[in-house]
């Protein structure tokens, strides 16, 4: 399945046991070796009896993450679709808690992201005090970003041309920087007026990615701290475009956009 071009192993646990390592992962993420894909999405019964289904994330480096903002639309659509949930509200069971899924008449997913993490201990970002930017020497040059945690860290910098940005050569090395203990996922936003952005995403174990949907959430987040985006943007990617809308500080983000379905099959290891 993919959500804008961010592609994804849909797993079914339903019927088997998950017992995939972090080589195997690879292995099968691997676009010439593998089946390829950004991420591994496992879904199964739930542990949680406030839950209808569980998932887990899987870069296709084999580490996991905690939130996937394309994937969650993805499963929500899987289910529906495959009969095993029939709701029109979904509740997930993540690592981070609990996510609703509200899958629409049209059949676009609008997803409850959960309220954004600011503080540095949050995100985890090794600074002093909570700011509304970040200053990080690279490569002796300094530049400033903001930082949200959407349950999984990204740091947010505004360039005036998204096509022009150095994300393949700043991303990794904002990455792999000492600030972010966790690592971090890196967004090149350019604002094109209040409620419309364009943004690409260097993500964590994945690279760049064609949408990244917490990282949307991130972006509109750091726009409305500085005051320079509305409630609700349209969040224009490589892949497509996200609807995303936050109502301000202690509210959830919520992320609206489709969920689009490859093929099916088998594969043996």
């Amino acid at each position: 399945m993919h959500g804008l071009g961010n592609d994804f192993a849909v797993i079914d646990c339903f019927q088997q046991k998950f017992s995939l390592t972090p080589d195997q992962i690879r292995s099968l993420g691997d676009r010439h070796f593998g089946i390829g894909f950004d991420q591994m999405l496992v879904v199964g019964p739930a542990r949680n009896n406030n839950a209808d289904v569980s998932y887990r994330v899987y870069n296709n480096d084999g580490s996991e993450v905690a939130q996937c903002g394309n994937g969650a639309r993805c499963i929500a659509a899987w289910l529906y679709e495959r009969g095993i949930v029939r709701k029109e509200v979904i509740t997930a069971e993540t690592s981070e808690g609990l996510l609703k899924l509200y899958r629409l008449a049209d059949g676009q997913v609008r997803v409850n992201m959960g309220v954004p993490r600011l503080e540095p201990a949050e995100i985890p970002l090794l600074a002093a005090s909570r700011e509304s930017r970040y200053p990080i020497i690279i490569d002796n040059q300094e530049l400033i970003f903001s930082a949200v945690s959407m349950g999984n860290p990204h740091a947010v910098l505004y360039v005036s041309d998204v096509d022009k940005a150095p994300v393949q050569e700043l991303g990794p090395k904002i990455q792999q920087s000492a600030m972010f203990p966790e690592g971090v996922n890196v967004g090149f936003m350019q604002i094109i007026g209040p409620g419309h952005i364009r943004l690409r995403v260097y993500e964590r174990g994945a690279g760049e990615t064609l949408a990244c949907g917490s990282g949307a959430c991130a972006a509109l987040v750091a726009g409305r701290l500085d005051a320079k985006l509305a409630e609700e943007a349209d969040v224009a990617l490589p892949g497509g475009h996200l609807l995303v809308s936050w109502q301000g500080e202690g509210e959830p983000v919520w992320i609206t956009g489709p969920a689009t379905f490859v093929y099916e099959g088998r594969t043996v290891l």
